[in-house]
């Protein structure tokens, strides 16, 4: 059976998503978790592998549990005949333990032809920066970057839309090895939220290795004057990476939301993605 799970995370203390001998990751804990309440090794595929210090909200994974396993499921003491899938969320938060940095909100049974990783149609993203404008807090420093200063986010936001469409994004990507850097950018805004931080919604069908956080930081070279709109577009049309625009920091990025088609075409967009790979595209999210 392939069960989806709907997991979030605070990034600050992991080394990532993918599981790496001897370093604490996401995925190691989490298959930890699985391994005791199924008594074996329970491997998981997730939407997208986040970067060291990268947070979540939104983020999906499936796994696949064979009849043994499944037995083993947590049933609930009311009713044992009770469906065991949706009580897995609850067993592993319990094996998580309190206050932990990682937890699953939802376990549920996937549709036929569901696969986390390939089945997504987008990925949308959040980034959130402080400025000279709204000062340092603190209490917000594991999610939001700090910039010393004033942003001027009108020509941040005009920056963003300007990027806007299917482009090839070798210039703001650490690029793979065959890897293609074609993306198509949905959706990409900065608006101040109440608290007048700065605020960054980007959406794309993938994302290439850092790209997210790259194209905050040509965003943030327009805020403060160092580059121009026009400049930013001339970048990415260029497809070389320049030291105008940084990749700023891990720990303001958070993964909000993964995008799915209807239950009954979670299949054939899986079957689809991956002839697209096979083609040369990396659906993964960093």
């Amino acid at each position: 059976m392939r069960i989806r799970l709907d997991i979030a995370y605070d990034g600050t203390h992991f080394r990532g998503w993918a599981r790496q001998p001897g370093l604490r990751t996401i995925e190691g804990t989490l298959e930890d978790a699985l391994a005791r309440i199924v008594g074996g090794e329970a491997r998981l595929v997730v939407a997208g592998r986040t970067d060291a210090g990268v947070h979540a909200r939104g983020q999906v994974a499936h796994v696949d549990l064979d009849e043994e396993q499944l037995r083993r499921l947590p049933r609930r003491r009311a009713n044992a005949a009770s469906d065991p899938v949706p009580a897995l969320a609850g067993r592993l938060r319990g094996v998580l333990g309190a206050y932990p940095d990682v937890t699953v909100r939802a376990s549920a049974v996937a549709p036929e032809g569901f696969d986390a990783r390939f089945s997504a149609v987008w990925r949308r993203y959040e980034y959130r920066i402080a400025d000279a404008v709204t000062g340092y807090d603190p209490l917000e420093r594991l999610r939001t970057t700090s910039v010393r200063t004033s942003l001027d986010e009108k020509a941040m936001d005009a920056a963003a839309s300007s990027l806007i469409g299917l482009h090839d994004f070798a210039a703001y990507c650490k690029a793979r090895e065959e890897a293609s850097t074609i993306r198509t950018l949905l959706d990409f805004d900065w608006r101040r939220d109440d608290a007048g931080i700065l605020v960054a919604h980007v959406r794309a069908d993938a994302f290439c290795h850092s790209m997210v956080r790259a194209l905050v930081g040509a965003c943030v070279a327009v805020g403060e004057g160092r580059l121009s709109v026009a400049e930013v577009t001339a970048i990415r049309d260029g497809g070389v990476r320049t030291s105008e625009a940084k990749v700023l920091a891990a720990r303001g990025l958070t993964l909000t939301e993964v995008g799915y088609p209807a239950d009954d075409l979670v299949g054939l967009r899986a079957e689809q993605t991956r002839r697209r790979r096979d083609r040369d595209l990396d659906p993964d999210v960093d």
